[in-house]
């Protein structure tokens, strides 16, 4: 053998080492502390952008209210459309990230993102005027 030879390859061992590291899946454990953290941060996400909502919503219909007391009866205000479009919206966020977590593989945390997105909309389906 020349020494252009045994330059090109590289021993075996190099080879079957590398081989069995790439191969190597993470255990059972490592997998599921990183699907609980996965959900848990997707789940505080999901719970930040509802008190978002729930806040802007609530100013609206407070404002909605002060401008509604100096009316007489008669006059009916027009529909609020604003809890529909909020939580469907909301509802639409939660259902495009229960989408790819199912894509990526997290079929668990994607199976409660979407049971979420349907409380949603048919939350948003209940201010339907």
């Amino acid at each position: 053998m020349s020494a252009a030879d045994s330059s090109e390859g590289g021993t075996p061992s190099d080879d079957s080492t590398l081989s069995e590291s790439a191969d190597r899946q993470p255990s059972g454990l490592e997998s599921a502390l990183t699907t609980g953290c996965l959900l848990i941060l997707v789940l505080v996400a999901d719970v930040a952008a509802t008190f978002l909502v729930v806040i802007v919503l609530s100013v609206r219909a407070l404002g909605r209210m002060d401008a509604g007391a100096g009316q007489r009866a008669s006059n009916v205000l027009p529909p609020d459309w604003g809890p529909v479009v909020g939580f469907g919206a909301l509802a639409l966020v939660v259902g495009l990230t229960a989408v790819a977590l199912v894509w990526v593989g997290h079929r668990v945390i994607g199976a409660v993102q979407l049971t979420l997105c349907v409380v949603l909309i048919v939350h948003a389906l209940g201010f339907w005027p």
